[in-house]
């Protein structure tokens, strides 16, 4: 029993924080101290300022060898793709309105794993699984990009340019400090402490200043709509992409935090890009953040279910 309580244990610490600072920034947003401009402003210092000096500062800092782990980002970039496929056939037979398919796709497949995701991880293994996590999601980021446009385009007949998406992809600030950390550690770069110290502060506020804003960005009263669609999409999302997943990582061979970090990132809910994209492309906008919305709330529980899970079996 003892055993059981403390695998429990360590799957909420896992989850909670992530869930407590998620309804802060609910509240905050309730109360009028954070409001939309807060989050749009916040949004873009963590994405071109924060999170890249988090993946920087950790890539450039580690003791292990992350090339070591190449392996994890290749299957995950292989098993992402495969089901990726499956979702587009099972789309054409369960959703009706073509329109709709890539929006389902899309929060079905697309983990918010740079947020979430990362968070997890770093609450399950600690700094130790940043440079680790970061490779990760570097690789298969690139391919939600590319397949999110495809998908997009094949639902609504829509001519969004992937020669532009990969474009954007090439000018993004997290692929762009991957690959310079990556530079600045072939070459043994030696960075001055005082220039690491700075990049460490922007490091430390890009998780909690990321989820207050999630929490923020959450709107609750349009989730009667599509709400079948947005069921479909959060199953798929939140139970059957980590199981393949993570059942395939476990039948290659990896465990302790290969498998956790897989599973972890995985679970993490549907990206809010997904959001973005179908507003910009006047589809419909109000399925795409029901399914943030949903698999943001559900993916504590069904990530700390998870984590029970392999952690009782001695997996992760």
């Amino acid at each position: 029993m003892d055993d059981f309580l403390g695998v429990v244990e360590f799957s909420l610490s896992i989850t909670a924080p992530i869930f407590l600072v998620l309804i802060m920034g609910v509240v905050l947003e309730k109360i009028g101290m954070i409001n939309d401009n807060f989050v749009e402003v916040s949004s873009k210092v963590i994405f071109n300022v924060a999170m890249p000096a988090l993946i920087f500062i950790n890539i450039t800092q580690q003791t292990t060898d992350s090339s070591s782990h190449l392996s994890l980002m290749v299957y995950a970039i292989i098993a992402t793709f495969i089901t990726y496929l499956a979702l587009e056939a099972l789309a054409v037979k369960l959703v009706k309105q073509k329109s709709d398919r890539g929006i389902v796709i899309q929060g079905a497949f697309r983990s918010n794993m740079a947020i979430i995701g990362l968070a997890y991880a770093v609450n399950a293994y600690g700094d130790a699984a940043l440079a680790i996590a970061s490779a990760y999601i570097g690789g298969v980021m690139v391919l939600y990009n590319i397949l999110a446009v495809i998908t997009i385009n094949r639902s609504m007949n829509a001519n969004q340019s992937i020669y532009k998406s990969v474009q954007s992809i090439a000018k993004n600030p997290l692929i762009i400090a991957i690959v310079v950390a990556y530079m600045a550690n072939y070459i043994n770069l030696q960075l001055p402490e005082i220039v690491t110290q700075a990049g460490s502060y922007f490091a430390r506020m890009t998780l909690p200043l990321a989820l207050l804003c999630a929490g923020a960005s959450l709107r609750f009263s349009e989730l009667k709509k599509d709400l079948s669609l947005t069921l479909m999409a959060t199953v798929g999302k939140l139970m059957v992409i980590p199981f393949i997943l993570t059942l395939g990582g476990y039948l290659i061979g990896f465990r302790g935090i290969e498998l956790g970090l897989l599973f972890l990132l995985s679970s993490a809910p549907s990206a809010s890009t997904g959001y973005i994209m179908a507003r910009a492309m006047n589809g419909n906008s109000v399925l795409a953040a029901n399914i943030i919305v949903l698999t943001t709330l559900f993916s504590l529980f069904t990530t700390s279910i998870g984590v029970t899970i392999l952690r009782a079996f001695n997996l992760i």
